[in-house]
């Protein structure tokens, strides 16, 4: 057998393997029928494999070597920050006092853990510019739609109920306009110019007195500053709105400017991307919130306070918009963001920008003879190239980013932001070195070459990996849930 053609782990099973080994049993066997009503029992045992440990180490060792990971090769996903997660913050993570304590206990009992995450929230506070902070947000989307429901819950407190449209750019996140739907706002448009920054004037023609909130990523999606920032949040706040920060692209200005010195109301976080919590798989993520002192109120109840007496959770906030996760947050992802934040301290983050957006203008500048640069000039953390040349010759982005697999690369996000077209967004990020950022180089310039020559050898990619090109949407559509036996 081909080592491609690895086998299920079904088909590794044979009656009677075992992978464990258990001590006697030394309380008093449960009969099920007895506690557990037989509508709840199954009628067959489950459909396990038995295998043994080394085969089922191997299994999954060998799956692993086939994934695509940041601790296995370079992983320049755009507008994802997909860097390094640095191994001290999962030894601390691993603490006896952070992973075996339980959410439910009293208080007084878990001091330890709750002045870890009101230091986190201050140290958050001052990177950010913000006046207080919520840790309870899951994750970035999350995280927004925490900032726009207090947004909300302000108009509404001010009888300014007309407020019903969020203003979003067209280069945003995709998940704003979402955010802003399951809000129970209306979304509303404003357009880039040619430079790719917010049309100041399109800005103005947009915002009225049922403006809610614009909402911003600054650098923006295409990796470019909002140079007229201070501007477009004066517009906002003139017509009465809010204005909120999506920090996505936080990496690109940590230390160097802060949300709340640009005007911002609300900004929410990523610790699973910024502050280098494991990122991908589906999970666990967290979006701290943080705002500005008039929207205080309306923070998530209930708030982790500091008294005389310690630490402890603050229920009695009559404005508030309610719970928003069970308990207070990802405690596990807050302790690493915590660690690299302390490890790092104001000179490493600092230098986290100033590596990040170093490395982005060099691939950037590399790469633009052979790809087509839509907007050429000075980029923060990530860039944008477009593949209309490659198309002009019958290669698609997505070839191009399929034909990435056969060097062992993750692609890079494709066909978004929409407003470019044939759109590659990479982002490398500060953790990678010079070298690996060169042999990815390479590989696109080798690509660039084949669209021309050969056109056939990219249309046909990958030609190295286990499965071949794939049908994305009927895998969306259909997905394969379980093995089915033959």
């Amino acid at each position: 057998m081909n080592k491609q053609d690895q086998p299920l782990i079904f088909e590794l099973s044979k009656p009677g393997r075992i992978g464990y080994s258990l001590p006697e049993l030394d309380v008093p066997d449960v009969i099920l029928d007895d506690v557990i009503p037989s509508d709840y029992l199954r009628e067959e045992e489950p459909e396990l494999p038995e295998v043994s440990e080394l085969d089922i180490m191997r299994h999954y060792t060998a799956l692993s070597k086939r994934n695509h990971g940041v601790d296995s090769g370079f992983y320049p996903l755009g507008s994802c920050t997909m860097k390094y997660n640095p191994k001290i913050n999962e030894n601390v993570a691993r603490y006896n006092g952070f992973a075996h304590i339980h959410p439910l206990q009293d208080e007084s009992t878990v001091q330890g853990a709750m002045e870890l995450m009101y230091d986190l929230q201050e140290h958050l506070k001052e990177i950010t510019g913000m006046d207080e902070v919520t840790l309870q947000p899951a994750a970035g989307a999350h995280g927004e739609w925490t900032g726009l429901m207090m947004i909300r819950a302000y108009h509404e407190a001010n009888n300014d109920t007309a407020r019903t449209k969020v203003i979003v750019p067209d280069s945003a996140h995709g998940t704003n306009p979402a955010s802003a739907t399951v809000a129970g706002f209306e979304t509303i448009t404003v357009k880039s110019g040619e430079d790719g920054l917010v049309d100041l004037e399109d800005l103005r023609r947009v915002v009225g007195p049922d403006t809610a909130a614009l909402m911003l990523t600054n650098p923006n999606t295409l990796g470019l500053f909002e140079e007229n920032i201070l501007e477009m949040t004066e517009i906002i706040h003139s017509a009465g709105g809010k204005v909120y920060y999506d920090g996505a692209n936080l990496n690109a200005v940590l230390s160097k400017a802060r949300p709340g010195d640009m005007g911002f109301d609300v900004v929410h976080l990523n610790l699973h991307k910024t502050f280098t919590g494991p990122h991908g798989g589906g999970g666990p993520g967290s979006g701290p919130v943080g705002v500005k002192e008039d929207l205080i109120p309306f923070l998530p109840k209930p708030v982790l306070v500091k008294t005389e007496e310690g630490y402890h959770f603050d229920y009695n906030r009559p404005q508030s918009i309610g719970r928003v996760k069970p308990f207070y947050g990802n405690f596990g992802i807050n302790v690493r963001a915590y660690t690299y934040i302390r490890s790092m301290g104001p000179d490493g983050l600092k230098a986290v920008t100033e590596n990040a957006v170093i490395n982005a203008n060099y691939m950037m500048r590399r790469l633009a003879p052979y790809f087509d640069l839509p907007y050429d000039k000075h980029c923060k953390h990530e860039f944008v190239l477009s593949g209309r040349r490659q198309k002009k010759l019958g290669v698609r982005t997505l070839d191009i980013a399929k034909r990435l697999l056969d060097f062992g690369y993750h692609p890079p996000t494709i066909y978004f932001p929409l407003n470019v077209e044939e759109c590659m967004m990479i982002e490398p990020t500060e953790t990678e070195s010079k070298e690996t950022l060169d042999d990815f180089i390479e590989a696109m310039i080798q690509i660039a070459k084949e669209a021309e020559e050969n056109p056939e050898i990219v249309q046909e990619a990958p030609h190295t990996t286990v499965v071949s090109r794939l049908d994305e949407t009927l895998a969306a559509r259909k997905p394969v849930l379980r093995y089915q036996k033959q």
